[in-house]
């Protein structure tokens, strides 16, 4: 068995695979172990979506058996930035363009030579790396209004009064302050603070935990005295 050397960008990376070809995954599996990265494996959509967090790439089959992995693409992005190749029997022009315009860094079509799968996604790591060291967001607490949450101590005031929220809510209402000018779908909300992109149709959950933030935040601020609640 030829060995594929480590690359930099791959290296340690989580990749989720989502294919539901035993052989293909088993085979593209070894590949990506033997450059260095951690495969999770799938071949399931609606598992993909409940897998998502924390993984730095995903390679999409989009002939799933329970739907199409467009669908889990534009799912997706609704939730994350994370960098999606798709790897499909699909050619057609216009299949290409429709996973492009979905939201995929790359589309590739099966069969993909290794060293051109290893080369695709080195070539779209390096890209992405470079644009978020350009982006990286400052340092030091965050600022909204009344409201001041320090992330690195998970400390939350409002108008200088120390709130005791849950680990749900803190991470919620840090992920907003985080997003300050910006529309934050409830995709992005459920894959940051409860680790799945599937929202459930009525989006009770978010709703919820938003709804005890926005009581918190108008009591504490209006109020002389501390606001402690769970």
């Amino acid at each position: 068995m030829r060995f594929w050397p480590t690359l930099l960008s791959i290296s340690a990376m989580r990749v989720l695979l989502v294919e539901d070809d035993e052989g293909v995954a088993s085979a593209l599996a070894e590949l990506l172990g033997h450059a260095g990265a951690a495969v999770i494996r799938t071949g399931r959509g609606a598992d993909a979506l409940h897998r998502v967090k924390g993984c730095d790439l995903v390679l999409l089959d989009l002939g799933l058996p329970d739907m199409d992995g467009l669908d889990v693409l534009r799912t997706l992005r609704r939730a994350s930035a994370v960098p999606v190749i798709i790897m499909t029997a699909r050619d057609s022009d216009g299949a290409v363009v429709l996973g492009l315009r979905a939201g995929a860094d790359d589309y590739l079509v099966k069969p993909v030579r290794k060293a051109v799968l290893l080369a695709r996604i080195d070539a779209v790591m390096r890209r992405l790396r470079r644009v978020a060291g350009e982006t990286a967001a400052p340092s030091g607490p965050v600022v909204a209004g009344p409201v001041t949450i320090d992330r690195e101590r998970r400390e939350v005031t409002v108008a200088g009064t120390p709130q005791a929220l849950t680990r749900t809510e803190f991470q919620l209402l840090s992920t907003l302050a985080g997003r300050q000018g910006e529309a934050v779908s409830r995709e992005e909300l459920m894959l940051e603070v409860w680790g799945t992109a599937v929202v459930a149709p009525d989006g009770a959950r978010v709703r919820f935990s938003a709804g005890r933030l926005t009581w918190a935040c108008e009591f504490a601020s209006s109020s002389s005295s501390s606001c402690f609640w769970r």
